[in-house]
């Protein structure tokens, strides 16, 4: 049985949710009355979308009215995570061939690395990036001749955004197929003490990129748990997977079965008298599911920003109240790096997905009662798959297999979950706390302001930040003109290694931002996401250097200590003439001007489309 405060949290969400879901559904059920693209287009249309099939396929798919897929794919040669799709369209053809169907694909979306791009201008189009593959999406729907979609893709805005454009063809039934993570090389832990050695100056470049080349060394996902493998696990949660496809290595035999289940699967929840279209199974208790699994792992902070906009695309309205809410009753379960040692392969082999949603599910904190891709429902997801000798088996994981990295609902490494809200006169904030030692969970320190990364990065080397900590015992770095209208919310990820630095040698420090910080967010603490932003007026424009700042993650304060008086009256600053155009142009970032002036704050997901 679900638990109360799981439940409390849900139907506030479909009260608030009910006028615009109502709609939501409403056109949803409008395109699924409509007959099939091949039998409702006229004769030009239809010989257009199949000109480029092969005879039997087009004779299918036209004279039988045998089901049409549609593939829409992330690949590119560039990211290792993506690299693996390559050949997955022709298997896809294949398997649907095998089971009396077509497919095609549909179309192609863009998909960008954050480790690529970390610190260079192009991050300045990486939270973009979400809403164009959404838009990409859609343009490769909209030829509308489709019965179904598999969705390839894997990484940080790539997944959400093809979900988001799916949930806009929500009449669509749909299947996600992932890539899986690459295989274990160089430890997460030895890769950070690396770099935290880079920024003293302690190692060369070219003992740098061996350290990174031997971290990221293959096909597959980065193997922390980031945004992109958090992604993966809330697709579990959510039912939108084959079950237990996320963390299977490529080039594993069991992949290429995973990939053809996926074929079979959509073809499955296609049939006229049982379909399961994704609008549908996507409502407020799905997306509860997600919220709950995210915060149960330690989940990637990028999610309280992506997975309002995927809620927002079905018509269902949530905010970090919500999480809030959630994480001070669901338990932590999972240590996977940041959070832990560990990588994904190890919280694979240690009982992975399977085993956190049957602990969650057991204990009454995931609804049971939800579609999925599966007729059996998300219980079907508390399963592991294997191969055998008559194909595809899915087993039960009964235990954790390696209580470091996964432990149960009754013995959690925490009774609360890894995400927190803060909020204060300084405005409303995420934390990842779960990666944070409890130590550090509470600094009060004189502010130092900074108006890019860049600029902290030049104290750090000049030693102003090490003297303020020798004199004060503490530094809060405050970087603002960070936010979505700013420049586009990068990512200040490289700020990381430079301010653990400072923790190390035994200083309190924090960050406060209305930035992003990367879903692989450690051990400094990090108010992230600040609300309003600094653009738009936030109270990050008020604060002073030597302003007083507490950051407590225990009481939810982010507060500029400064007397209520002054602090009302205080006039809110505006950044050097420069400062932003620097990071709004250039690179492209010109053709995004746009999407910043239309930009929703992070708390309503940052979309720029209403």
């Amino acid at each position: 049985m679900t638990t109360s405060q799981i439940l409390a949290v849900t139907e506030r969400i479909r009260q608030r949710s009910a006028a615009t879901r109502h709609a939501y559904l409403a056109q949803l059920h409008d395109a699924q009355a409509r007959g099939r693209g091949a039998d409702r287009m006229g004769c030009a249309n239809v010989a257009h979308a199949f000109a480029a099939l092969p005879h039997q396929d087009k004779f299918k798919v036209v004279a039988e009215k045998a089901p049409n897929i549609g593939i829409l794919t992330a690949y590119n040669d560039m990211l290792s995570a993506h690299a693996p799709f390559r050949h997955y369209p022709e298997v896809i053809k294949d398997e649907a061939r095998r089971c009396g169907a077509t497919a095609q694909v549909a179309g192609g979306v863009p998909a960008m690395c954050d480790g690529i791009t970390q610190g260079e201008p192009g991050m300045e189009l990486s939270l973009f990036s979400r809403d164009v593959i959404a838009m990409a999406t859609a343009v490769s729907l909209s030829h509308d001749v489709f019965d179904a979609a598999l969705m390839l893709g894997v990484c940080d805005k790539i997944v959400p955004g093809l979900l988001i454009g799916a949930l806009h063809f929500g009449h669509l039934p749909t299947v996600f197929v992932p890539a899986g993570p690459m295989t274990t090389g160089l430890s997460n832990k030895e890769k950070a003490r690396i770099r935290q050695r880079a920024v003293q100056g302690l190692v060369t470049r070219d003992e740098l990129l061996a350290s990174e080349s031997q971290a990221y060394h293959g096909e597959g996902t980065c193997t922390f748990y980031g945004t992109a493998n958090s992604n993966q696990m809330l697709l579990e949660a959510m039912g939108l997977h084959v079950p237990g496809t996320a963390f299977v290595n490529p080039g594993e035999a069991v992949r290429e079965e995973l990939t053809r289940e996926a074929v079979r699967t959509v073809l499955n929840i296609a049939h006229a008298g049982q379909c399961r279209p994704i609008g549908e199974v996507v409502d407020e208790r799905c997306i509860v599911n997600a919220m709950v699994t995210l915060l149960a792992t330690g989940g990637s902070t990028n999610h309280l920003i992506h997975w309002v906009a995927v809620a927002r695309a079905a018509g269902i309205q949530i905010d970090w109240d919500d999480f809030s809410d959630l994480s001070d009753h669901v338990p932590l379960l999972a240590r996977v790096y940041p959070n832990g040692a560990a990588d994904v392969n190890q919280f694979q082999q240690a009982g992975g997905p399977a085993y956190v949603l049957r602990e969650l599910l057991s204990a009454g904190y995931l609804h049971g009662d939800v579609m999925t891709v599966r007729p059996e429902g998300l219980v079907a997801f508390t399963r592991t798959p294997v191969m055998a000798a008559q194909g595809l088996e899915w087993q039960e994981v009964p235990v954790s297999l390696d209580d470091t990295v996964l432990r149960p609902a009754t013995a959690p490494f925490s009774p609360t979950g890894g995400l927190k809200l803060l909020k204060g006169n300084l405005g409303r904030a995420v934390i990842k706390v779960s990666a944070v030692p409890e130590a550090h969970q509470s600094v009060e320190a004189s502010a130092r302001v900074f108006d890019s990364q860049e600029a902290l990065q030049t104290a750090f080397q000049a030693g102003e930040l090490t003297s303020q900590c020798e004199r004060e015992g503490g530094v809060v770095c405050v970087v603002r003109w960070q936010g979505p209208q700013a420049n586009g919310m990068p990512e200040l990820h490289k700020l990381t290694p430079t301010l653990a630095v400072l923790q190390d040698q035994g200083y309190k420090v924090a960050l406060v931002t209305d930035g992003r910080m990367s879903g692989a967010s450690g051990k400094v603490p990090a108010a992230i996401h600040v609300s309003p932003e600094a653009k738009v007026g936030g109270p990050l424009a008020k604060l002073r250097d030597g302003d007083r700042v507490r950051l407590d993650a225990r009481t939810g304060d982010l507060l500029a200590l400064v007397p209520e008086p002054e602090w009302q009256l205080r006039a809110v600053a505006s950044p050097e003439p420069d400062t932003l155009q620097r990071h709004t142009r250039g690179m492209g970032r010109e053709l995004f001007a746009g999407m910043r002036r239309q930009a929703l704050t992070a708390e309503e997901g940052a979309c720029t489309w209403l």
